[in-house]
């Protein structure tokens, strides 16, 4: 049976172990060298060494300084070298200019992480930014890793390490806090102690010289302490990076960021109407939601974000909130609240008004908010709470409290706790319930009651308005990740035509051009499967006049050049053509306001009159972020694209899925599903040509600017393409400018180089290619055909068929970051029915902190012992040589011989234990 691997490998389920994780020797080290250690008073050496020597960690201190034979009563040493134990952890704070000895004695004496608190590095300019690089190539090729320069420290709460000058401890909790900023992580220390919040890291990051969002982000993950990760971000570093480990831990933790500087500078320096409408704040906000991480505005957001969502991880279905209230004010202040930040009052349905009805007095509102009158008691909360939580149409509930002549806080919350209590209890039900708690001390014991029952409870009914949207925004994130993308084409066989796609990018840049012309923009676009009208050129008024007749009329007269781009700005469009004079006419006034003689004027593209009556102008775009590589901008288009500003941006590559998410975040979105008695335009139509145009960016990496503006939307009742590009603009990048100089995606597309075809000794034609999305229901199909023995040997244990096909469990495992794993399926498609099988599944799974991965294979009983699993192996090892790692393991049980053997045959050393059996391959990384 080819299935290895323990349990803890399966992706769904992947903790690692902390004996792997480098970060480690920082977070729980057992001794600790304080290189800069002082006991001149108020000096950053000196809080240091007191830090770590009043919060014992359980570890041991040596204090490093020349001039000192003992530091705060410590015997100190001269340098590093004469420290007589080895080192785990150097925390530095010495002047910038020594560091890079000092780091250079860390290396040589395998000192295994570092903490660079001084400052005076890329943030005094080039002198500093040399001191960098220094220290960067002496650790380039080590395994020590390093926090900082320019930051606090670092603090495990939980250990009682402190490696901070901060003035105090943290309290120990669940929350991981990564600060890029010094001074914001000791506002928040001192914030957190009244408030009672606990941390199970607190990082000061500093400058990232080596370790970045990623790897911390990873840490936490792995950290069975951390419940949910809090990040103030000033600059995001490696975006890669960040997306992939920020993607992979948000399923299972919850991460809150808030972001300062807004910056336009990317719109600003762009030229296209694209890159005009791409901010690169908006663009930082498509990459949270593409990976799953929650923004918020405000500081205090971050921690009760963090503390609600780490105590139940709801899911919320929609942005509908229903508001129960005992005084009209807050419950209208609270509706204010919610709509300004994109949520939505609940309709109530009549069936709830119905029951309602029966329970509240005569006058009560009779809709939402659901005013239940200023002599509310307990009874009449728990009553319209019960009925309330049951619509239909409502996503959450807030529950709003005003201290009144009838009214009883205290007896009103045990009675909401009860009733909170029984919901959760009940199947299916997920909706939050908040509440808001006014009057200060006269509700005290309520809102501590409701607090200590962890129902979200705050003072201001805005405030959990508030709360409840950013509460929709988390799901709303998350669910992009886990809906599984319907495939409606395969990219794989058939799809574009590269060969002509590349033919005209290159014959452009070839003859020195950076810029298509409109005619072959729309090639480009045919190329990939977007509808484009017809468009010819013509050289002289004769030709405009033949191209015009055997098109039919009115017709559209357009410039022709290789060097303008705006052609409206000019006088280069010349609309509803309706016969041959005035064809002769406009090309004649298209030559006069360019100059016939220009070399910007090359003759007319004539195109047909296409009416837009009942249609929609839409625009396409994708131009360069300097963070995130190429980004994707869809929303309404026409002349006045930049005064309306109606657009959402993305991350390419899209799948139908993405796609989707893409098209409902922009106003225009509602109109193209039917408005006003208009037919709904082809929104799948419109998805798939989204799905494409990310194609092309993806491949075609030498673009570095297109816009297809309008792209025409018509009602789906219309004859003919209900989508048709009218017209479009493409920049490529300098024909000089390198391949590996090109601006990188931030999120690594679908790996096609690695799928090949395979033909099995019974004759069969295989497809091995990586996983998709969109194979979900396949992998369903193929788990249902594996047997207790396959299971146990690939799990080490026996797990139910509904447990390996839950769909929060399958995103993971078809959902896949190419830059973390790279999974191979084995496809097979039945040559009469022309259905697709999964008949094996293969894993790499890079483990973090080192550059090695470990292999699971998993195949179908009916088809194993033909070869297929040595297959599927030996490309995995190939894969793991052509990403340059430098080892690959597995785990495998005992009895699992066949595996074994498929281990050896492919070049892996087996050393068999009584309880396990290792396989090894240490790789060349010649490719």
């Amino acid at each position: 049976m080819l299935n290895p691997i323990k349990p803890t490998t399966d992706p769904a389920y992947d903790i690692l172990g902390s004996e792997r994780q480098p970060l480690q020797a920082i977070f729980s080290p057992q001794t600790v060298a304080v290189i800069g250690a002082s006991d001149r008073p108020h000096s950053v050496g000196r809080t240091l060494l007191w830090n770590l020597l009043s919060n014992p960690f359980g570890g041991t201190i040596f204090p490093v300084n020349p001039k000192r034979k003992s530091v705060l009563g410590v015997k100190a040493y001269p340098d590093l070298r004469s420290v007589p134990e080895p080192i785990d952890l150097a925390v530095i704070a010495t002047p910038a200019v020594t560091v890079p000895e000092v780091i250079a004695d860390c290396v040589a004496l395998g000192v295994k992480g570092a903490i660079v608190i001084s400052a005076g590095f890329r943030e005094i300019g080039p002198a500093g930014m040399a001191l960098e690089a220094k220290i960067r190539e002496q650790i380039r090729h080590s395994p020590l890793r390093l926090i900082g320069p320019n930051c606090l420290g670092v603090m495990n709460p939980r250990s009682g390490l402190n490696a901070t000058f901060a003035h105090t401890m943290a309290r120990p909790g669940n929350v991981g806090f990564i600060s890029q900023s010094g001074a914001l992580c000791t506002s928040v220390l001192d914030w957190s102690l009244p408030e009672n919040v606990g941390f199970s890291a607190f990082i000061s990051i500093g400058a990232m010289l080596d370790v970045g969002w990623g790897d911390l982000i990873y840490y936490l993950g792995d950290d069975p302490h951390t419940q949910s990760i809090v990040i103030y971000m000033e600059s995001i570093g490696d975006a890669r990076a960040f997306l992939s480990a920020a993607r992979e831990v948000a399923l299972t933790k919850p991460i809150i960021l808030i972001k300062a500087g807004r910056s336009e500078a990317a719109a600003q320096a762009a030229a296209s109407h694209t890159g005009a409408l791409a901010g690169s704040d908006a663009v930082l906000e498509a990459a949270f939601q593409r990976c799953g991480v929650l923004r918020v505005s405000r500081i205090s957001e971050l921690f009760n974000m963090a503390e609600v969502l780490a105590k139940r991880h709801y899911r919320l279905q929609g942005p509908n909130l229903t508001i129960i209230t005992n005084a009209g004010g807050p419950g209208v202040l609270a509706t204010d609240a919610l709509v300004t930040t994109g949520g939505h009052l609940a309709t109530l349905a009549d069936q709830t008004v119905t029951q309602l009805n029966q329970v509240l007095p005569p006058h009560w509102s009779h809709g939402n908010p659901i005013d239940i009158l200023g002599d509310a008691d307990p009874q009449r909360y728990t009553q319209a709470l019960e009925i309330a939580v049951q619509d239909p149409n409502s996503d959450g509930l807030l529950v709003i409290l005003t201290p009144q002549a009838m009214t009883d806080p205290t007896q009103t919350a045990e009675r909401l706790k009860a009733t909170v209590d029984q919901l959760q209890n009940t199947p299916n039900q997920n909706k939050p319930i908040l509440a808001s708690w006014m009057g200060g001390s006269s509700v005290a014991a309520g809102e501590a009651m409701l607090n200590r029952s962890q129902i979200p409870t705050y003072p201001y009914p805005d405030s959990a308005a508030r709360l409840f949207n950013l509460m929709w925004q988390y799901s709303y994130n998350l669910q992009g990740i886990y809906e599984t993308p319907i495939l409606r084409e395969d990219w794989e066989s058939g799809g574009p035509d590269r060969a002509i796609a590349a033919d005209l990018l290159q014959t452009a840049q070839q003859k020195g051009r950076n810029l298509l012309t409109e005619a072959e923009s729309k090639q480009l676009l045919a190329a990939y499967g977007i509808p484009t009208i017809e468009t010819r050129i013509a050289h002289s008024e004769a030709e405009a006049v033949e191209f015009a007749n055997a098109m039919g009329y009115p017709v559209v007269l357009k410039l022709h050049s290789e060097t303008i781009t705006h052609k409206t700005d000019v006088g280069g469009v010349q609309l509803n053509l309706g016969h041959p004079d005035s064809v002769r006419q406009a090309y004649q006034a298209i030559a006069r306001n360019v100059g016939e003689n220009s070399p910007d004027f090359l003759g007319v593209t004539v195109q047909p009159m296409i009416f837009r009556d009942g249609g929609y102008e839409l625009t396409i775009g994708s131009s360069i972020d300097p963070q995130f590589g190429p980004v994707l901008v869809f929303g309404t288009g026409g002349q006045l694209i930049e005064v309306i500003r109606d657009r959402a941006i993305a991350l390419p590559p899209l799948n139908s899925t993405l796609a989707r998410r893409l098209m409902e975040q922009t106003k225009i979105y509602q109109a193209l599903q039917g408005v006003r008695g208009r037919a709904a335009v082809d929104l799948s139509a419109l998805e798939q040509l989204l799905v494409r145009f990310s194609q092309l960016i993806v491949e075609q990496r030498c673009i570095r600017e297109i816009d297809i503006n309008p792209l025409l939307a018509l009602p789906m009742d219309t004859s003919g393409p209900s989508l048709l590009a009218l017209d479009a603009r493409v920049i490529l990048h300098d024909a000089s400018l390198p391949a590996a100089e090109l601006p990188k995606l931030a999120i690594r597309p679908y790996p096609i180089q690695y799928r090949q075809t395979w033909q099995s000794p019974e004759g069969n034609a295989i497809v091995i290619r990586p996983i998709r999305p969109e194979d979900e229901p396949l992998i369903v199909q193929f788990h249902q055909t594996l047997s207790e023995q396959s299971v146990y040997f690939r799990y080490f244990h026996l797990m139910k068929l509904s447990h390996r096909v839950a769909h929060d469990r399958l995103t993971r495992i078809c959902f896949i970051d190419y830059d973390r794993q790279m999974a191979l399926v084995a496809d097979y498609k039945d040559p009469v029915t022309g259905e697709h099988e999964i008949w094996a599944v293969g894993r790499l799974s890079k483990l973090h902190g080192v550059n090695e991965a470990e292999f699971a294979l998993l195949v179908s009983d009916r088809h194993q012992q033909q070869g297929l699993g040595t297959e599927l192996l030996r490309r995995l090892v190939q894969i793991g040589d052509d990403e340059g790692l430098d080892r690959i393991t597995a785990e495998i049980l005992p009895e699992n011989r066949a595996m074994q053997r498929v281990a050896e045959k492919v070049g892996f050393t087996v050393q068999r234990r009584p309880d396990w059996v290792k396989a090894e391959i240490q790789l060349s990384k010649t490719s």
